[in-house]
């Protein structure tokens, strides 16, 4: 009978089963799968060629952010120090000032500077401005500046446009004429004047300008000026005044202006001519004898004679009653505050004192002792008497009473429009100094 082998118990391995099991393993581990095996053959090829590409990727741009990182630290560098040089004080070594010329541009501008030694570097400044963003606000003028100024400083400098200012003073009682030849003679203001404005069309003031600024603009500068006082001044008159118009006062206000320097003896001047004009008198007024004789020029370069003091002109107010044709300067403020509001007095007369003012009276006689008083001063003095006498007396009317009703007609006085005593025919006198 055949008997069937058992099997070996589960603990019970021999050593030449397990050698069997170890030799055959590895050759069953290498064995090639079936099925998809080429298919996973073909993934595990294409991994590498992927990770050579990133590589290169991040390569690319580690170096391009490395060549950025440098260059922006090249640009900061540069600005850092053109910065630096645009800040730092300048090479100017004293205060000098420099025209910048109309539609001048950036580049213009600098080389004027560093032509002038404002700045040492023109493509900084350039730069600098643009940086800023100033290239278009900088603006035309005459410019000071200090010394050791920076690029930045002369950029704010023109960008204020705070050019200098010069001052052009014009004295009060200048006929139109005399101001105009001042224009004309002054170098920094350019154009032409084609002709001078009308007399007492412009206030007497100090005008500020700055250079390259036209004649013209500054003659208009001063008639609007003037406008805007009288009107003022008219507005603001005394309400007994009789005067009838604006042309009236500037015509009294430039009397006033020419008789008298003295500011505080200009209200009791313009009382002697409304007194006298509201008694029917005439003003007999020196300067308005000049003027009928020379016009505009001002002056008329020798003393009076008879023949002037009788010459018939619209302007002299020894033979023409009331007021003159028109203005015979250009009055100030002062006067023509005084004109428009006289001292209350009673003064018809007034002669020059010996102190540079004058003697005031309101009465005939009161006023030929002062008369004889400043002829005495004047002999003291040995200077010749200031003007001769006219050949007749200027009749005039008045309504001062028995003093001077029946007395003769005073001729003009040595330095203004009062009326002393008639001297000699030869005594020559002092022509006026016209102011």
């Amino acid at each position: 009978m055949t008997s069937e082998p058992t099997a070996p118990a589960a603990g019970d391995r021999r050593p030449d089963d397990m050698i069997d099991r170890l030799d055959h393993a590895p050759e069953a581990e290498a064995a090639p799968p079936s099925g998809p095996a080429p298919a996973e053959t073909g993934a595990g090829e294409a991994k590498p060629r992927k990770r050579r590409r990133d590589g290169a990727l991040v390569g690319y741009l580690s170096g391009v952010f490395t060549l950025l990182t440098l260059a922006t630290l090249a640009i900061g560098g540069a600005l850092y120090w053109g910065k630096s040089v645009f800040d730092r004080p300048g090479p100017l070594q004293r205060d000098t000032t420099v025209m910048v010329q109309r539609n001048q541009g950036v580049t213009e501008i600098a080389d004027s500077l560093a032509r002038a030694g404002v700045i040492d570097d023109a493509n900084i400044f350039k730069l600098g401005v643009a940086a800023y963003g100033a290239k278009d606000k900088l603006r035309f003028g005459e410019y000071a500046f200090p010394a050791k100024v920076s690029m930045r400083e002369a950029m704010e400098i023109i960008v204020s446009g705070k050019s200098i200012e010069h001052a052009f003073t014009v004295p009060e009682g200048l006929t139109s004429l005399q101001i105009v030849e001042r224009l004309r003679d002054q170098p920094l203001l350019t154009g032409e004047i084609k002709e001078a404005p009308p007399e007492g069309a412009l206030l007497p003031e100090t005008y500020k300008f700055t250079r390259g600024d036209s004649r013209e603009k500054l003659i208009a500068r001063m008639r609007q000026h003037r406008e805007e006082v009288v009107e003022r001044v008219w507005r603001e008159r005394d309400p007994g005044s009789t005067l009838k118009s604006v042309d009236e006062l500037v015509t009294l206000a430039s009397l006033v202006e020419k008789e008298t320097g003295i500011a505080e003896e200009r209200p009791r001047v313009a009382a002697v001519f409304a007194n006298r004009l509201a008694r029917g008198m005439r003003l007999q007024s020196d300067p308005t004898i000049v003027y009928g004789l020379v016009g505009g020029r001002g002056t008329l370069g020798r003393s009076l004679t008879r023949a002037d003091i009788q010459s018939r002109t619209p302007y002299n107010t020894y033979v023409v009653p009331g007021l003159p044709a028109g203005p015979i300067a250009n009055p100030g403020r002062d006067a023509l505050e005084a004109a428009a509001r006289p001292a209350k007095t009673k003064d018809l007369y007034f002669v020059a004192d010996g102190s540079g003012g004058h003697a005031f009276a309101p009465t005939l006689v009161e006023h030929n002792r002062n008369v004889a008083n400043w002829r005495r001063i004047e002999k003291a003095r040995g200077v010749p008497a200031d003007r001769l006498a006219p050949d007749e007396q200027t009749p005039e009317a008045s309504n001062e009473g028995a003093e001077t009703a029946n007395a003769p007609a005073p001729t003009p006085s040595a330095a203004n429009s009062s009326s002393p005593p008639k001297p000699a025919a030869n005594d020559r006198r002092r022509p006026r100094e016209q102011r």
